[in-house]
């Protein structure tokens, strides 16, 4: 069972927290089981906004954890606690993958754990953290970064990403979808998708695009193209595009393949269809189509994938 610690101490930001909480805190074993080890830590009684907590453990057992998570910090002219910096650096040190939301992203710079890697935190931020830790990369447009053992995420609704994303890092997608469900969440947000957006799948009757969506991830084993999608939304190409960056920060064709490399996975993961199959399914062609884009997307080969998350 994997375990996920939650440090808390004064003067952080309540929803990161909460999101936190709501994801990783609460027993989902009838959803996905196991589920997760969950610690909250503390040094003693915290105030976080206008609620009080009190923590299960100390600091000290961060270093215990899988994972370790680090909400926002709500000042960030001040310096964060030193108790919790050197807490969150041991962690790191003693193996923890270590994982902050919004302006935590300023607690694992003074812990060093941005030196030498991207980063990212909210867009009103990013700035100031990239002045205070020159030795970082910080990007200011995308929702969060993994750099496989420190993460860091943007504001508000990608602190929600960046867990399910761990979810899905952990547990696979099938399962971190009947998470995001149950949260009622989209079900995926890639990381490189700009801070700026509306909603990557709006409802009916709220956008120009909203009855395309749903038309498309119906078709998306087919060979569908830009202009397929303009026609079918009764614009431009021109006007297409525009559109689309608007809503989710990305392109038409960018977003047609990352819905076809998240369907793959799926397919992987409950199915025992051959990568052909699935190739053909996902709108990939050939198995070898498949194969090069999905291990450039999610890192690994699709066999290896399924040897990894196929219950």
């Amino acid at each position: 069972m994997p375990s996920v610690a939650l440090a808390v101490t004064d003067g952080m930001l309540p929803y990161e927290l909460s999101v936190a909480l709501e994801v990783f805190g609460t027993d989902l074993t009838h959803l996905v089981d196991p589920w997760y080890d969950f610690a909250l830590c503390g040094d003693g009684p915290v105030q976080v906004g206008r609620f009080r907590l009190d923590p299960d453990h100390g600091l000290d057992r961060l270093a215990h954890a899988d994972t370790v998570i680090v909400p926002g910090w709500a000042d960030t002219d001040r310096e964060p606690p030193a108790a919790l910096v050197r807490a969150v650096r041991a962690a790191h040190t003693a193996g923890a993958r270590v994982a902050s939301l919004c302006t935590g992203a300023f607690v694992l710079g003074a812990a060093g754990l941005l030196d030498g890697r991207r980063a990212t935190t909210h867009w009103a931020h990013t700035r100031k953290l990239a002045r205070r830790h020159p030795a970082a990369t910080v990007d200011p447009d995308v929702l969060y970064v993994d750099n496989g053992d420190v993460l860091t995420s943007a504001g508000k609704a990608a602190a929600m990403d960046l867990c399910l994303h761990l979810v899905r890092l952990d547990h696979g997608s099938a399962d971190a979808n009947k998470v995001a469900r149950r949260l009622v969440v989209p079900p995926h947000r890639d990381g490189g998708q700009a801070q700026f957006i509306s909603t990557p799948l709006p409802a009916p009757g709220n956008h120009p695009l909203a009855e395309l969506f749903p038309w498309a991830l119906e078709r998306i084993g087919r060979p569908l193209t830009v202009e397929d999608l303009a026609r079918q939304a009764g614009m431009s190409s021109r006007h297409l595009a525009r559109h689309f960056k608007e809503l989710t920060g990305t392109t038409p064709l960018q977003w047609l393949h990352s819905q076809r490399i998240r369907h793959a996975q799926e397919l992987l993961e409950t199915t025992d269809a051959t990568v052909d199959t699935i190739a053909a399914a996902t709108g990939m062609g050939t198995a070898t189509t498949l194969r090069r884009h999905f291990h450039r997307s999610v890192g690994v080969p699709p066999d290896a994938y399924r040897r990894t998350f196929r219950p």
